[in-house]
């Protein structure tokens, strides 16, 4: 039948054999126009899967038909002594591969999303780590081997074939790069899982937190790096040009280590941070006089979460070449104090049962520590401070609050003569003159009153000086 039809088709002229090119994409496009639509009916029940699969193949299908009846055309309309002919040809296959690397990209996208959907719904690690990382895996590198393939097929010119190796070699490589950033993000995301720091005892949790984000980055960064190596490494010029650098490799290298020295200065020191870890995510830390948690850990920076909410950003050398306080190291454990001034006559066995009883109705209490010491006695009042400990500082804080304000509204109920007072004694009005007039009636002089003044430490000790923020004194 095909004999039959070329012999049939051989005689007429060619613009003919170009009206039924054309003629032809414009039937194909049709059928398939009302195929879609009668697909896109079945956008409910069943036959869900054929309208994803209608509309993914579509526009492919589409642009593929009207490529090879272009193409047609354009093969009858030229004339052969010119010789384009084969070059059309070429052409017209080379961007029907591209049409078959579009459309495989769409299905595999619409794949990804079932798997994705599927995956959200089991529990084990297979199912909702390995087995979408494999599809994606396969979606991003088989049609770049169905490229390389294909090409040899259908490229017969030297030039077409250099410029095509290079642009699907381009390909290959950006995809392998993208597999991997994809797999390191993965094992990144399935540790979080398994180290959950959602819950009290999370220090294990966040050191490995710690090490992952910052080794996922690094490796990420070499990849990458190596990646756009490898596809400049692909054309002659650059190629010459990393022959050049090589055969000055001693100038260079010293020109490149003094211009990245704070580059590889700040990737050393993320790569120490995440083996020694001086600090890890989640961390409260003073650093400057100010009080936050680490909230974000870079190749180059980090972020600090203060207590007011602003954030503080230093190099992330910093932390190896400066001091400073880290609240979180080994435990979350915290011991504040609260600090108070009352008179002689308040009961210390009645404030620590307070005390104690305000920790134990507070979720913030860790239940370690709840101690009333009394710390200093002044000629005018008594100083004391109150220890209470609780998990992380912020809860610190908090409860230090609660402390504070539970334990004044007990004295000013329970003992309102017990807050700091001062007694002045008063001199009588007329010894001020030096002597006291005769015809004045003898009277008896009153006692010296007492007055009672409330009293604030102008400076506070040094024990209750806290850096800026929120603390655990």
């Amino acid at each position: 039948m095909q004999d039959t039809l070329i012999a049939w088709l051989t005689p007429l002229p060619r613009w003919s054999l170009a009206l039924v090119a054309l003629a032809a994409a414009v039937t194909v496009h049709g059928g398939l126009k009302v195929l879609h639509i009668r697909l896109r009916r079945l956008a409910h029940g069943r036959f869900h899967l054929l309208n994803v699969a209608a509309l993914a193949v579509h526009p492919p299908l589409v642009c593929l038909v009207w490529c090879y009846g272009v193409m047609v055309a354009l093969y009858y309309l030229v004339p052969g002594a010119l010789g384009w002919q084969p070059t059309i040809m070429t052409l017209a296959n080379v961007i029907g591969v591209f049409l078959g690397f579009w459309l495989f990209v769409r299905v595999s996208r619409r794949v990804i999303a079932v798997m994705d959907r599927w995956s959200d719904t089991r529990h084990g690690y297979f199912e909702r780590f390995l087995a979408p990382f494999l599809a994606r895996a396969a979606a991003a590198l088989f049609p770049i081997f169905l490229l390389f393939s294909l090409f040899p097929l259908f490229v017969t010119s030297e030039r077409f074939d250099i410029a095509i190796h290079n642009v699907t070699s381009m390909l290959l490589i950006m995809s392998i790069a993208g597999v991997l950033v994809h797999g390191v993000n993965i094992v990144e995301r399935a540790l979080r899982e398994h180290y959950r720091v959602d819950v009290a005892d999370n220090l294990a949790a966040r050191k490995v937190h710690t090490q992952i984000a910052v080794l996922r980055k690094i490796i990420n960064f070499i990849i990458v790096l190596v990646a756009l190596a490898s596809m400049l490494m692909l054309f002659d010029r650059v190629r010459q040009l990393g022959t050049s650098i090589l055969a000055s490799a001693g100038i260079m290298g010293v020109v490149l280590g003094f211009a990245a020295q704070k580059v590889f200065g700040n990737l050393l020191a993320g790569v120490q941070i995440a083996m020694t870890q001086p600090i890890q995510l989640d961390d409260a830390v003073v650093v400057q006089g100010e009080w936050g948690w680490i909230e974000e850990l870079t190749l180059t920076y980090v972020v600090i979460r203060l207590w007011d909410w602003r954030r503080l950003v230093l190099p992330i050398n910093w932390f190896l070449d400066n001091p400073f306080e880290n609240w979180t190291r080994r435990t979350n454990d915290l011991i504040g104090s609260v600090f108070l001034y009352a008179d002689f006559s308040l009961p210390l066995d009645a404030l620590q049962e307070e005390a104690t009883r305000i920790a134990q109705n507070s979720p913030l209490w860790s239940g370690a520590v709840c101690k009333v010491q009394l710390l200093e006695m002044t000629e005018y009042n008594m100083q004391l401070r109150v220890l209470v400990s609780a998990r992380g500082g912020g809860d610190t804080f908090d409860l230090r609050c609660e402390m504070r304000e539970g334990l004044i509204r007990f004295i000013a109920r329970e003992y309102p003569d017990a807050f700091p007072r001062m007694r002045v004694i008063m001199p009588d009005r007329n010894s001020l003159h030096g002597e006291r007039e005769e015809d004045e009636p003898q009277q008896r002089h009153a006692p010296s009153g007492e007055a009672t003044l409330t009293q604030t430490p102008e400076d506070a000790p040094a024990e209750d000086r806290t850096p800026n923020g929120p603390g655990p004194g």
